[in-house]
Formats: structure tokens, sequence, C-alpha cells
């Protein structure tokens, strides 16, 4: 297994703690690209990770599963890690070494954010890759909350400045970054409805919070927004799946409304005629979140204070469809590949994981 981003040749030995010297670790690896259920291997007896000039090294607790993980084992994700590697790219942990003088310390807990390389019982990461774990907050939703709660607090509120009264539309409300947008939306004062497909998951969106559920299944989202708003329309409208959705999207937006792009989980990138744009004097915004984790950790930190205030509050929570044992991380991403999961899909890494 490769070592992790930005990882110091020269291991620093001040601070070690004698138990952790063994070599004998376990990470997921990834050899060859493709499907997962074929390039997935579970590696024993692997090296701890070095801990590099400035670095820390952590115990990981739990993974929180996203679809950039099916893209990278399949060699199709925008960033490329190079073979082999681990994947998983947001975790939570404990703190086993740290220099004295930095801002981590043994024994804490902490999100990781990473390129690529979760999926390992322990990491050694630069401080600016972690960020801290409430007291309280369980490692299962400290690994739920990173990339959900960053992507739809950054686009409703960084670029689509929502307002209290505001009327906002989730697209797949269901999902991990859905159940993170209405959650936030209601947080603000927002009327909220949200999208999805079937029974039970319209129901999830109802306990996230939505004020109105529609099935795209069965139901005409566009004529269903535009009743509930007596003809309006929605003001924001949060888009992660691309294609005919954002083409319909632009059917049902209120005049100086806000159009965000998340993503495109339906596969089609759209486009969109400019004149839609003039004529009702609508915006349409881009998110795309790693550029301000790379570019501006400064506004990541602040965001991720204010989630964990919100947490705290109880004014939040993930939404985890289920937890999965390590070793069966390859049935993890046969139901995040499926869709017939809902949320954030977590694998525990160690067994005193909560």
């Amino acid at each position: 297994m490769l070592p992790p981003p930005r990882a110091e040749s020269n291991a620093i030995e001040s601070g070690r703690s004698p138990r952790h010297n063994a070599a004998n670790m376990r990470a997921w690896v990834v050899h060859e690209h493709g499907e997962h259920r074929d390039r997935l291997r579970l590696e024993t007896g692997l090296p701890e990770p070095k801990r590099g000039h400035g670095q820390i090294l952590v115990a990981i607790r739990a993974v929180g599963l996203n679809f950039a993980d099916l893209l990278s084992i399949q060699g199709r994700y925008q960033v490329k890690a190079p073979l082999p590697f681990t994947p998983g790219i947001e975790a939570s942990g404990t703190v086993l070494e740290a220099d004295h003088d930095g801002r981590f310390a043994p024994g804490q807990s902490v999100i990781v954010a990473m390129p690529w390389g979760a999926l390992a019982e322990r990491v050694a990461v630069g401080p600016e890759s972690c960020l801290a774990v409430p007291d309280g907050m369980p490692h299962r939703e400290a690994a739920a909350l990173l990339l959900a709660y960053q992507t739809s607090h950054f686009a409703l509120h960084r670029r689509a400045a929502l307002q209290r009264g505001e009327f906002l539309l989730v697209q797949n409300g269901a999902g991990g970054v859905g159940t993170a947008a209405i959650q936030l939306g209601k947080a603000c004062g927002a009327t909220v409805a949200a999208t999805a497909g079937g029974a039970e998951k319209l129901e999830v969106c109802r306990r996230a919070g939505a004020d109105h559920v529609i099935d795209y299944k069965d139901e005409d989202f566009v004529a269903e927004v535009l009743r509930l708003t007596d003809g309006r329309g929605a003001d924001v409208i949060y888009e992660s799946i691309g294609g005919d959705v954002f083409d319909q999207s632009t059917r049902c937006i209120a005049f100086e409304g806000r159009l965000l792009v998340i993503g495109f989980a339906g596969g089609r990138i759209p486009t969109i005629a400019a004149n839609r744009i003039m004529l009702k004097n609508i915006s349409v915004v881009g998110l795309n979140w790693g550029a301000y984790r790379d570019h501006h950790s400064a506004y990541v930190a602040e965001v991720h204070r204010e989630i964990c205030k919100m947490h705290t509050a109880k004014r939040i929570s993930p939404m985890i469809y289920r937890t999965y044992p390590f070793e069966d991380l390859p049935d993890a991403l046969d139901d995040l590949q499926s869709r017939r999961s809902w949320g954030k899909l977590v694998v525990d890494v160690s067994p005193e994981v909560q």
C-alpha cells in the first residue's frame, strides 16, 4: 500500500508509543482498476504508516462511504490515485501520535479527509487533513458528517445565500447530501420540498424534516413545485443528478432563483440555453467543495465549527442507512452502487467503534 498523500519520508520517533510499533495493519487495497468485487483485496500484516514531520498518526474507527469510492476503484474518479492504493476519503478516528506543540493530541477524536487511503486501520496525515470532533459525538456519526454537511452548507449558504422563508427544492433528497441539505434548509427557516423514488425514500425525506415530498416515479415534480408555490417556483434548487432532472428544474425555478449544480449522479452533464437564465434573472451556481478544502481551508474549518454547534444543539444529525463490519466493505459498496440505500453508509474499522 502506498503511503498517504503528502507523507514525509523521515519518521519521527518522539512521542511514539511502543505498542504502535508492530507491523500488523489491515487495509483494503486496489492493485488494478475495475469493479469493486473483482479488484478490492483486504490485506493483512501491512506496515504501519510512519509519521512524517508535522504529521499525526490516527487509528481509524469508522469510514463514511461515497460514490467517489466506487469511481476511484474503477479508475473513473477525477482524482486518480497511483496504483496500488487504498480507497476511502472520509473517516473518523483517534489520534495515536502527534507533535507536542501541535493542534492535536493523543487520545483526541478527529475527522479525517483524504484524497484516498481512509479504508485502513491507521493513517498518517497532515494536521490540515483533520478536524476536531466534539465531545460526545459517536465515531459513526462523525464519519458521516464531513462531506455531506460541508457540501450542503457551502452550497446553500455560501453559494446560494438561502434565506429564512424561501422555498428550497432538494433533488434526490434521500441521499447523503440530500438529507443533509434538507436538515440544513430547515435549520435556517426555509420551506423544504424533496424528491425521491418510492415510499421508503420519501419517508427518509420526511424524517430528515422535509415539509413536502414528491415521488419522481409517479409525480411531475415541476407541476407539484409550481402548485406548492402558487406558480412562483422554488427560490433555490439543490440539484445533484444532472441530465433531464436539471433540464426540468429550470422550468420550476422562481424569478431570481438560484439553481445549484452539485453533481451529475444521473450520468449526463447538462447544458442550458442562456436565454433561460436571462428571462427569469436566475443564477446557475456551481459548487466544487474540494476546491475550498484545497484553497480556502479556513472556510472549511469555520463551517465545521458551525456544523458541530448545530449537531450539539440537535438541529442536525446524520442519517445512517447501515453500518458494516470492515470485512464486509464489498457488501456495503454493492448497496451503494445499487442505489437501494439512503443517507450515509458507514464501515466500522475498529471493533470498539460507537
